[in-house]
């Protein structure tokens, strides 16, 4: 195993925490993957053992390794591997179409492209349609035998910094193509501090991590903390809500982190009232606020409910709300992390609010991403003399508890997941059958927002919804998929020729109602007969 003073210049890199924790708590259970269980030697030493392959066949800091993997122990061992390389460990999500896979690979441009099997299919698909084609090699087979293809350019090793690329995840912003957000090895060392100063976790807890590990959440919101302080994580590749329950009662889970949508599908769940959730005293809610009538059916079983805010170009944590206080301030998001600066800013003279007052959140602070993947313009349209300027509309009360307003970006949220309109019109307007569309988030009961598009048919051409949609379906990811599509001759304008979506969004939320009154009287109907 290799020394600690070959890892590291500085006390932030990421792969010591394994290495450390391993020295300290060897056998105790590092991963729980589907009842196979890993404790923290054998974790260490199938990631040093890969690190060491990894640096033999060429690659170190400055080269970026892709996965297209579910949750698993493997997926791991390819993160600390990294980490204990500097080489950027970038997880593609599973969850994109072949067109959608290809447009990230190319903006990775990865040194080496790790493959589950279970994801072959799709990633076979889309490399050969990349730009260029990269190494690759299969994830649980190399990941076992450190058979690792040589680098097509070496790299000379040398020790990790503080600064170097650990994390690079795609998250869809205002504009049509997802961008890479790069966080550092420090950058991943301060949020995970402040997340253990506001809501610790220790050895003896068990966290269920349920969010596909191409979220930065599904690693910096539990996961990493809880192999830092030598704790158990459970890990479950896909959300099955009575699979989960049963996963909470059978390990007595004592953490866990999921967005609104889904503590709504537990709690409805037929197993929901039988189920013993005694164990779980920190549930963390994350990418979007919970609703009011949700937080009451969790208190009613005794577990209280953590909200909290973030967005991936901060690490992602920026605030977080007790639960005694979320009974307090309904719809509130909370206060600050630790080390983590905010400020309330007009929006129209960047000048910062004092007291009581609404504005744009600006967030600061060392776990403030390092930029956009190649991408300085980007980076310098979302940054401000170090501030990151997250586009969401907050208001600051008298306590200095925060509440998202709205939206001063056009993203959506819909179950945890965002969604850039501008992506969704770009692929329906690759029919053609189709001149423009736009599209808007509504309110949903379940999944927190859901699309819907208004599309401007070609001239004489006879579209049908169906048609849109299975068209949409071929070129987005499930979730990017719009719930319904109105046909319209123009889209509105403002006065500068601006789309303009205030309008869309009540045409749309009447659409919706509309629909929504139709399905009920249908069943009514039937009800009747």
């Amino acid at each position: 195993m290799i020394v600690d003073d070959d890892l590291t210049d500085g006390p932030h890199t990421v792969g010591r925490w394994l290495i450390d924790r391993a020295a300290q708590s060897p056998r105790r259970i590092a991963i729980d993957d589907r009842g196979v269980t890993t404790d923290y030697a054998t974790l260490a030493a199938r990631a040093t053992a890969l690190a060491d392959a990894l640096r033999a066949a060429g690659y170190g800091p400055g080269d970026r390794i892709a996965t297209v993997s579910g949750n698993s122990a493997d997926h791991v061992v390819v993160f600390f591997a990294c980490a204990l390389t500097g080489v950027a460990f970038v997880p593609l999500s599973w969850r994109l179409t072949p067109r959608e896979l290809v447009g990230v690979i190319d903006r990775t441009r990865p040194s080496l492209v790790l493959i589950e099997d279970e994801h072959a299919a799709l990633a076979g698909e889309a490399l050969r349609a990349a730009d260029r084609m990269p190494r690759t090699a299969a994830l649980a087979t190399t990941v076992a035998s450190a058979a690792v293809p040589p680098s097509l350019h070496p790299r000379e090793s040398r020790r990790v910094r503080d600064d170097d690329a650990l994390l690079i995840i795609f998250t869809s912003g205002s504009e049509a193509e997802p961008k890479g957000v790069v966080l550092t090895h420090e950058n991943c060392f301060w949020n995970n501090l402040a997340l253990a100063q506001a809501l610790p976790l220790t050895a003896d807890d068990v966290v269920l991590a349920m969010l596909p590990q191409f979220h930065v959440a599904a690693w910096n919101c539990q996961p990493l903390l809880a192999w830092w302080v030598g704790a158990t994580v459970v890990l479950e590749r896909s959300f099955q809500p009575e699979r989960v329950l049963q996963l909470i009662a059978d390990r007595r889970v004592t953490a866990m982190m999921g967005v609104p949508t889904q503590y709504s599908m537990l709690a409805a769940d037929r197993a929901w009232p039988a189920t013993d959730v005694s164990s779980l005293r920190l549930a963390l809610v994350g990418g979007a606020t919970m609703p009011d009538p949700l937080q009451k059916a969790w208190r009613a079983r005794g577990v209280p409910l953590t909200q909290g805010y973030g967005l991936t170009e901060a690490g992602p944590n920026v605030l977080h709300l007790s639960a005694a206080e979320a009974e307090e301030h309904p719809g509130a998001v909370g206060r600050p992390y630790p080390h983590v600066e905010v400020a309330v800013v007009d929006p129209v003279s960047s000048l910062a609010l004092g007291g009581e007052a609404t504005g744009e959140l600006w967030v600061r602070g060392p776990s403030v991403f390092a930029g956009y993947l190649d991408d300085p313009a980007a980076t310098m349209r979302a940054t401000r003399d170090g501030w990151l300027r997250t586009g969401d509309l907050v208001h600051r009360d008298a306590a200095g508890i925060l509440r998202v307003v709205d939206r001063l970006k056009d993203i959506y949220i819909s179950g945890g997941e965002n969604v850039a309109p501008a992506e969704v019109e770009h692929a329906l307007v690759l029919h053609p059958l189709v001149d423009a569309a736009a599209v808007v988030g509504v309110p949903d009961l379940v999944w927190g927002e859901r699309g819907v598009a208004f599309v401007v048919p070609a001239s004489g051409a006879k579209l049908s919804e169906d048609e849109v949609l299975a068209h949409a379906r071929r070129n987005l990811a499930a979730f990017k998929v719009p719930v319904h599509v109105e046909f319209v001759d123009a889209l509105p304008r403002s006065t500068i020729e601006k789309l303009a979506r205030s309008r869309l969004r009540e045409r749309a939320q009447r659409a919706v109602d509309r629909r929504a009154a139709m399905t009920s009287s249908g069943a009514n109907e039937e009800v009747g007969r």
